[in-house]
């Protein structure tokens, strides 16, 4: 990763400083993304991509790996516990459905008020007045009878207004039980679908992963839709605002943005599936390879390497 003031860490970085210099070699770091990474490797444009780049069988018809260096897996983040349920919750009063459905019940109170100053506006001095008052009498009346509140302010006198109320009341009580059982389901949902465990719980959850990565890939292949971005750390930005229920990637990333830059934002599942191998991408047939290998089980076996990982990890051994 590189930082504000230019200098890079990280732990696959720290490998391939120890292994250049152990082999002698000049080399620039440049800054990529993951696709510019994997393109930039076939292409021939890098000597080398240095990265938790998964080993992958596509990735692997157009480019040589070194020896793995690290094996891990996929694992979800998620907000913090009790979070995201609330969130959700929140999140669905302000839904396109939620909204329709009170501007739907609003137009009916608004029809029901109207036919009442109809009948009444002449006989009744409660309806009487401009067309406006009037108006909005009736539909206070009409909100007042549908919540069974009966203030008894506003009553009907006429014949026809006495109807259309008696009609009024009786569709009250099935209007308010439905909109107030669809509303309880809608919440209800909304925090079942915050309750992730496992990769099984992503169909119903608005997921984000990295664009072109292999938990994408992953995701596609298991035909969970989700957005896609250009980093972990925006992904996990729209995880920590609420705008995601989930993240996928691989553990050991999450982990360590969970510990340093989303500290308390996030949270990361303890249980990982789908394997994942990372190495050194490499032009094919790259010079570079052999050599590479060697030095990199030289390091793999070193007192530094585990403390590495337990330093970028919070890991005693790989």
């Amino acid at each position: 990763m590189k930082h504000e003031d230019g200098s890079w860490s990280g732990i696959s970085i720290d490998l391939w400083r120890d292994i250049a210099t152990e082999m002698g070699l000049s080399y620039t770091l440049q800054e990529e993304s993951l696709a510019g990474m994997l393109e930039g490797v076939s292409d021939g444009t890098y000597a080398a991509a240095v990265a938790a780049l998964t080993v992958t069988a596509e990735r692997e018809r157009q480019m040589d790996f070194s020896h793995p260096f690290y094996s891990s897996g996929l694992s979800i983040a998620v907000p913090p516990e009790g979070q995201g349920a609330w969130l959700s919750v929140v999140k669905r009063f302000f839904t396109l459905q939620f909204v329709t459905a009170v501007m739907a019940l609003l137009l009916v109170l608004l029809v029901i008020g109207v036919l009442v100053w109809l009948f009444e506006r002449r006989r009744n001095e409660q309806f009487a007045g401009a067309a406006v008052n009037g108006i909005g009498s009736g539909l206070w009346w009409s909100a007042v009878t549908m919540t069974t509140v009966g203030y008894g302010d506003k009553a009907p006198l006429t014949l026809g207004g006495r109807l259309v109320a008696l009609v009024w009341m009786f569709a009250s009580i099935i209007i308010i039980s439905s909109f107030t059982a669809a509303i309880a389901s809608s919440l209800t949902v909304g925090q079942l679908s915050s309750g992730i465990s496992g990769p099984q719980d992503l169909y119903r959850s608005h997921t984000g992963s990295v664009k072109n990565s292999a938990s994408m890939a992953y995701l596609e292949s298991r035909h969970i839709s989700a957005t896609g971005f250009d980093s972990v750390q925006q992904g996990l930005a729209a995880l920590a605002r609420g705008e995601l229920d989930a993240f996928v990637y691989d553990q050991p990333l999450l982990q360590y943005f969970a510990e340093t830059d989303f500290r308390g934002r996030i949270q990361v599942l303890a249980n990982d599936f789908r394997r994942q191998d990372y190495a050194i991408a490499l032009p094919e047939n790259s010079a570079l390879k052999e050599p590479i290998d060697r030095q990199l089980l030289n390091q793999l076996e070193s007192a530094a390497w585990q403390q590495q990982v337990a330093r970028y990890l919070g890991l005693d051994d790989i």
